[in-house]
């Protein structure tokens, strides 16, 4: 059974905005773990748009499950997370014009640096996690690099036409099936929404997933704790038939 850990970005999006303190996205991953999330997702970007170096010291601080550091694989990132002490780390890319984190690492170009960091991070007690797409050469360069855990890309299966669903989440299954072969822990996320995210968690070998954008969305509507609430009962308690049905029962499509 899969857990949840809720990215709260979306939060500190909405904060840069304005340029203002509020909404103040500790406050708000406080709110997910009352909703149930097992862990509260961050990305510290380079550019700083979203999260703020103050915000993963108070996260850090107040985070009562698991605090996960997604970050560039750079020296001065790697300074902040030795400092910061998160329960986990995910290496993630990253370009200064994407909106979102588009595709996952090229872990095979660059195993002696990743390796090197990888084994630094892990030698403080510190959790690392490559976040790379469901391809077999990546999950090599992975095992090879000494990282323990992976978080496998979804946007493909996300993003995907109805008629090619099916053909995504078999790719998702086949390497989860790997990583886990090669003893890899293995995690995913990216694009998953209250209508596709069953499919996923029922997979067999999947220990988390992280998720954002849609539980903001629909706390919008409903409140943080409840969005939080209703997307942990679709991944624990995910259909078999989920992956050609509708939304789940009592929970509407999100906006």
């Amino acid at each position: 059974m899969a857990s949840l850990g809720v990215n709260i970005d979306h939060i500190a999006n909405v904060r840069q905005a304005r340029r203002t303190v509020e909404p103040d996205p500790v406050t708000y991953a406080l709110l997910a773990e009352l909703g149930g999330a097992d862990g509260i997702t961050v990305h510290l970007r380079e550019d700083r748009r979203h999260i703020q170096d103050r915000d993963v010291e108070l996260l850090r601080a107040t985070v009562r499950t698991r605090l996960n550091l997604e970050m560039a694989a750079t020296d001065a990132m790697e300074t902040i997370a030795l400092r910061i002490r998160p329960d986990m780390v995910t290496l993630v890319p990253e370009r200064r014009e994407e909106v979102t984190t588009e595709g996952g690492l090229d872990v095979g170009s660059q195993i002696a640096s990743l390796g090197a960091m990888v084994g630094r991070l892990q030698d403080e007690g510190i959790g690392v996690s490559l976040f790379v797409d469901p391809d077999p050469v990546q999950l090599d360069a992975c095992c090879t690099c000494g990282a323990r855990w992976v978080e496998l890309h979804t946007g493909r299966y996300a993003e995907a036409r109805w008629a090619d669903q099916a053909a995504e989440l078999d790719r998702l299954g086949e390497a989860t099936a790997l990583a886990r072969q090669l003893g890899l822990r293995v995690n995913a996320g990216h694009g998953l929404t209250y209508q596709n995210v069953e499919p996923v968690a029922a997979l067999p070998g999947l220990e988390e997933l992280n998720i954002g954008h849609s539980i903001v969305a629909r706390a919008l509507a409903v409140g943080l704790s409840q969005a939080v609430r209703e997307m942990r009962i679709l991944i624990q308690n995910p259909r078999q038939d989920a992956l050609f049905g509708g939304p789940a029962d009592g929970v509407p499509p999100s906006s």
